[in-house]
């Protein structure tokens, strides 16, 4: 228990208070004037260019377009942070009776890899966050990152898709990065006035055919037409705003905010202004809002941190109003841009593929490290390094990953062989790295479509939510079955060592976030 003793010793409240910072705004980041930006409707066209517009994509009215919250975590996977998010997703059921998945901007010091596949085999998107949560990275911190995704998570290159920048702390140079690195966009900019002003910013997701039109205050040498990256795509952080409008934001993780300048947290005023924002978006023009969490703030299961069962209880309580409305969607910003790109009104939703709940026919009883709780109980390999051990499906490196050396040599124990990293011809759920071989072809794995019909006439139409009650008090949350609980857990040493390193992490971002 020393890991977790000393833990509760570190001064918890100021390493909470810098955290909940990591992409809080205080005004305005934008304007009209700022952003001079312009775009020719008739040349740039869906599905691989989309102007910056506050209307629908498609030229759909917005009474035929879903409203979309989406729901994003950040920073290292562990099991306390996969809890957090079940929490409020577990049991959950959009329109179709799909359970919602999200997206996990994932830094990979202190995440536990075999987390990260399991993670995406369930249906999650994994995006990328750097390897050590530096704010304006560098090269190495993004494509290590990459390549630590793919060797030792098995997450397939073509699946990487997003970006966000730690602390939102991004520059031209890191959107010209993730173009070149091929990256099918960036979250890390903010919609920062609310929908119903005139001079709004909270634009549907679009490219950068034109340059960008958010940040256009805080990110030099961007807006006015630059930078100019064909087919890469913004998807704009939409922020909620308490009655204070424009001088209110509250970007990621708002339940740790005070709102309307309170001295205190009051969760019935944070669910009061997101329910106003989120009226706002539904009755307006539908642009998408945004739960962006840092779940290690809501965990019940990570030491030394006293979340707020009233605050836990408040958001489901938000999701589950939210829920009650028509054609409201739960969703990862890979499934936002997959219809954006793909824009069909609410009676056509049955067309859109990655809205539907698909899951891979893997025999029950196979031993495969596969990404699938039961099948690959027992074949994982236990990485037992010093400050953060973890777990894989394909085999420990040698030396820890760094951004220098983000795919080491693999250890090989004795009367045993090199495990087999995954190939571009296979789907992760179906590959054996032990054995090397995939189970099907790219053309003939089975995967089952679980969903329900959707509409049109009404029918199937509102989602489902866990039927909470917030009143305001600390009562205990709604229960959820914990995702993987039967993964090994972690050796004592590792709380010790991530405890250490998040507060030296703490002391050193300090001044990056005097930015925001």
């Amino acid at each position: 228990m020393l890991g977790r003793t000393l833990l509760g010793l570190l001064p918890l409240s100021l390493f909470s208070l810098v955290l909940a910072q990591d992409g809080s705004i205080s005004g305005p980041t934008s304007s009209s004037n700022a952003a001079g930006y312009s775009c020719d409707t008739s040349k740039c066209q869906l599905p691989n260019c989309n102007c910056a517009s506050t209307s629908p994509p498609g030229g759909l009215n917005p009474s035929e377009v879903p409203q979309f919250i989406v729901f994003t975590a950040d920073d290292a996977i562990q099991s306390y942070t996969l809890d957090a998010v079940n929490q409020f997703l577990a049991q959950r059921k959009n329109p179709n009776g799909c359970t919602p998945k999200m997206t996990y901007f994932t830094s990979l010091n202190y995440t536990n890899y075999t987390l990260v596949t399991d993670w995406y085999v369930a249906g999650n998107e994994i995006a990328d966050h750097t390897m050590t949560h530096v704010g304006t990275p560098p090269e190495d911190e993004i494509n290590g990152n990459l390549i630590a995704l793919n060797a030792l998570a098995g997450i397939p290159l073509s699946a990487i898709k997003g970006f966000r920048a730690p602390f939102l702390n991004y520059s031209v140079d890191t959107l010209k990065l993730l173009a070149q690195a091929q990256f099918t966009y960036d979250s890390s900019s903010a919609a920062s006035i609310p929908v119903t002003d005139p001079g709004t910013d909270a634009f549907w997701p679009y490219t950068l055919d034109n340059g960008m039109a958010n940040d256009c205050l805080s990110v030099e040498g961007s807006c006015k037409g630059q930078p100019k990256l064909p087919g890469f795509w913004e998807i704009p952080m939409y922020a909620f705003f308490d009655d204070r409008g424009v001088a209110g934001p509250h970007l990621m993780d708002p339940w740790l905010d005070t709102a309307n300048g309170a001295s205190t947290v009051n969760d019935s005023a944070t669910l009061e202004y997101m329910k106003s924002t989120f009226t706002a978006h539904y009755n307006g023009n539908r642009q998408p809002i945004g739960l962006y969490t840092h779940p290690i703030h809501l965990s019940t299961t990570y030491p030394g941190v006293d979340v707020s069962n009233s605050t836990i209880n408040m958001i489901n309580a938000f999701l589950d109003w939210a829920q009650e409305q028509q054609n409201v969607w739960i969703v990862s910003n890979e499934q936002l841009l997959d219809w954006v790109q793909h824009a069909v009104p609410v009676s056509q939703l049955d067309s859109v593929s990655s809205l539907k709940c698909q899951t891979p026919q893997v025999d029950s009883s196979k031993k495969i490290c596969n990404g699938i709780p039961q099948n690959e109980n027992g074949l994982l390999s236990h990485c037992s390094f010093s400050d953060f051990p973890f777990y894989t499906c394909y085999g420990c490196p040698e030396v820890e990953p760094t951004p220098s050396n983000p795919n080491p040599a693999q250890q090989v124990p004795d009367g045993q062989q090199a495990r087999f990293r995954l190939p571009t011809n296979c789907s992760t759920p179906f590959w054996d790295p032990i054995q090397g071989q995939c189970l099907c072809t790219s053309d003939t794995c089975a995967f089952t479509d679980n969903s329900r019909p959707i509409g049109p006439n009404g029918a199937n139409l509102t989602g489902g939510g866990t039927g909470g009650n917030f009143t305001g008090s600390s009562s205990t949350p709604t229960s959820y079955t914990p995702f993987n609980s039967a993964l090994p857990t972690l050796p004592q040493g590792f709380w010790l060592a991530l405890a250490l390193a998040c507060f030296g992490t703490m002391v050193g971002t300090v001044g990056i976030l005097d930015r925001l």
